[in-house]
């Protein structure tokens, strides 16, 4: 199983254009992928810079709303 940029590839990846800041637990799970068993879909996102559900900028963190747009956001 290989490694890229912390993740295990056998669970949940979001795009590359996410912002370095975003958190998900499956960042740190590490398990085998196992095909009869479907991928979780908690949807429990965190911001590394505030270690909250909010961002610097006081907005929800998550794989959408986490983009350029926001002052707070750094490219992957």
């Amino acid at each position: 199983m290989s490694v890229v940029s912390g993740e295990r590839s056998s669970l949940t990846q979001l795009d590359d254009d996410r912002c370095d800041h975003l958190r998900w637990k499956g960042m740190y799970i590490e398990a085998e992928w196992v095909p009869d068993v479907p991928h979780s879909a908690d949807r429990l996102f965190w911001c590394h810079k505030t270690q909250q559900c909010l961002g610097p900028d006081g907005k929800l963190v998550d794989d959408y709303e986490c983009n350029p747009v926001r002052q707070c956001y750094k490219p992957f």
